[in-house]
């Protein structure tokens, strides 16, 4: 499940193109200033796309007020992007020599002068400083002081059927702080929160799973329901624990030991320490340790109503249990945003770097690329790097809705994921057999027919499109190195004959229909709050999947930390043994599930209700031979954790 950034929930699943910073993705340098007269530096990016002379509605009253973010560029942005690069990349002499986070700051942050004259500048525009942090300053005031600030005119504007403030005019800064100033946020009101990537039950009201259910992949067959693809199907399976996603994707003995994984989301669960101890204990995974779990909360929670709070909290619950069911020994850290505005989760971001809280992060949320702004492109990207130079990766879910068409109208992928500096997890459909042996994955796409009334057919089968994993060509992001010779032109190129950005880079269990059982605090009918079980998906469960994966391959490193990790992993591509190659039709015939819901979505009171569930069919993306844009260059095969083990 993936939640938006505004931000949904990654995507558990039970089931206007950005001009992006100056081509400096591809070299990461992350904001452009260009002068527009000698005395003011323009802040590319900072007036929205949507903020046309057609949509403009006029003046925003002198007296609005704004809220707004001065993001600080520090004292050498090309140099910490050109060090990230460096320190990820296996072929270069500095690969791995990290910089402590004290060392990040000293050496790109801003200097105390820089700031100091940020905050002068504001002042003296009448804007009051409401807080000041190592990323960036705060301010708040009207649209009059905001408008002398930033040298722009504020306007409202028509977006789709509402109006939001934006700068009639790009933004800018004085020409004497050319270069401490990255960009502003906050200019412009329209949303900018994310969704998390799957799609969850309310977690404040009870879901249960109607059985039958196999037990492993094919172990239960739906004799008494019409054929699919010209045979039986199998039920879906209960939902998969560790041992056996341990077993797909080769854990062998590793246990992530001593390797430390955070886990970022907004608000946060009351009750996850004991869901976790239920889960483990219920499904043969470790103990939980004292300390093992540890969480890190802001000091007040906001927007409670607007995010859907109490829905997040499923999300934090099924990544905190994938990570230990599959990373056992590793150490988590969850990271609760006050919010799920961009604002907060960039908080909660800077919080891991700022103070090196993990090597590992796992990232369940994102939203459309359309509703990414390159402002906050610029101010991402900035975290990802100064994670990178201190060893720090970042992976995040690639989305539910396949290539967003049926949801958005527009084909695009979903950001964060989309970034040059995160590893993008796409989402697989997964069989394992009897004695958790591999049988085969395909891209995670789902479509559904329901039972006809006479029990003897599917209606419309194979039906229609229901969720997928999310994926294709960025719209806003160049290409970078790591990518080339190995995604084919016809994917970089899609939307640029320069070459773009292909999400995802690498794919692990997604599908709800063959998903993972999870754990959770709930409310039944009558009140009460109890721990039950129930299966659950989407890319908000192969994100954390895949980052306890590199929690095993840390381990097996020696416990050095894997960095930014595309580049490795670009890098092994090809390599025997290290990725299975996932495809859309692994069997060489149709393959589908049956699964059956409570209609109530509790018990058998109101029906049953009978349904097929398509595999490999996602939207327009395909799971093809080689890398696609499904899979990435596929999900971990049995050499994968062992390709990082150190050679004596």
């Amino acid at each position: 499940m993936r939640s938006n950034r505004a931000t949904v929930r990654a995507g558990v699943s039970m089931a206007a193109t950005l001009p992006m910073i100056a081509g400096a993705l591809a070299l990461g340098i992350p904001a452009a200033h260009a002068a527009d007269s000698p005395a003011r530096d323009v802040l590319k990016g900072s007036k929205p796309l949507w903020a046309t002379a057609k949509a403009d509605k006029g003046a925003t009253s002198d007296s609005a007020q704004v809220k707004a973010r001065v993001y600080l560029a520090g004292k050498d942005a090309a140099g910490l992007a050109a060090y990230a690069r460096a320190v990820s990349d296996p072929s270069s002499p500095l690969y791995g020599k990290y910089l402590s986070a004290k060392k990040a700051q000293t050496r790109f942050g801003a200097t105390k002068e820089q700031v100091t004259a940020v905050k002068s500048w504001l002042k003296s525009a009448g804007l009051t400083i409401t807080a000041v942090t190592p990323h960036y300053v705060a301010v708040s005031g009207d649209v009059a002081a905001a408008e002398k600030a930033f040298g722009t005119q504020l306007h409202n504007f028509a977006k789709g059927s509402k109006t939001y403030r934006a700068p009639a005019q790009t933004a800018s800064v004085p020409a004497g702080l050319k270069g401490a100033v990255l960009t502003v946020t906050g200019l412009d009101s329209a949303p900018h929160k994310s969704n998390h990537d799957d799609q969850l039950p309310p977690p404040d009201a009870v879901f249960k799973n109607a059985g039958p259910f196999s037990s492993y992949y094919g172990s239960n067959v739906a004799t008494t329901l019409p054929d699919a693809y010209g045979s039986k199907v199998p039920y879906a399976v209960r939902g998969y624990t560790g041992k056996q996603l341990r077993a797909a994707y080769g854990a062998g003995a590793y246990t992530g030991k001593k390797v430390r994984i955070a886990i970022t989301d907004a608000y946060a669960s009351p009750t996850i320490a004991f869901d976790a101890a239920s889960y483990a204990k219920k499904n043969g995974d470790a103990s939980w340790k004292t300390g093992q779990l540890h969480q890190v909360l802001p000091k007040n929670y906001t927007k409670t109503e607007e995010c859907g709070a109490a829905g997040w909290y499923g999300e934090e619950t099924l990544d905190v249990e994938a990570v230990h069911a599959v990373a056992p020994a590793a150490d988590v850290t969850y990271v609760g945003a006050a919010s799920c505005y961009d604002d907060d989760l960039l908080d909660s971001l800077g919080k891991i770097v700022d103070n090196h809280l993990a090597d590992i992060v796992s990232n369940s949320w994102g939203d459309i690329e359309a509703n990414q702004t390159p402002d906050l492109a610029a101010a991402y990207d900035q975290v990802f790097q100064l994670g990178a130079v201190q060893g720090i990766g970042f992976y995040f879910s690639s989305g539910d809705d396949g290539d967003q068409a049926a949801a958005s109208g527009v084909k695009q992928v979903d950001t964060p994921a989309n970034s040059a500096w995160v590893t993008a997890v796409g989402g697989t459909s997964l069989a394992v057999g009897k004695g958790d042996t591999y049988q085969w994955e395909t891209g995670w796409g789902t479509e559904k027919a329901t039972l006809s009334a006479d029990g003897k057919s599917w209606e419309g089968f194979p039906g229609a499109f229901t969720s997928g994993a999310g994926g294709g060509t960025s719209k806003t992001v160049p290409q970078p190195y790591y990518q080339r010779n190995v995604v084919p032109k016809a994917l970089a190129t899609a939307n640029n004959a320069a070459g773009n950005r292909v999400v995802p880079d690498i794919a692990a269990i997604a599908d709800p229909n063959t998903g993972f059982l999870v754990g959770q605090t709930q409310t039944f009918p009558d009140g009460s709050e109890r721990y039950s079980e129930y299966r659950i998906g989407g890319t908000s469960l192969a994100a954390p999947v895949i980052a306890a994966v590199q929690a095993l391959a840390q381990e097996a490193q020696g416990g050095k930390a894997l960095g930014f990790a595309n580049p490795a992993i670009y890098a092994k591509y090809g390599k025997k043994g290290v990725f299975h190659d996932v495809t859309d039709n692994p069997t060489g015939s149709g393959l589908a599930v049956a699964r059956v819901d409570f209609a109530n979505g509790l018990n058998a009171k109101d029906g049953l209700l009978y349904s097929v569930r398509s595999l490999g069919k996602d939207s327009s993306l395909s799971a093809v031979k080689g890398y696609d844009d499904v899979t990435g260059v596929g999900s971990p095969a049995n050499g994968y954790v062992r390709s990082y083990a150190r050679k004596h």
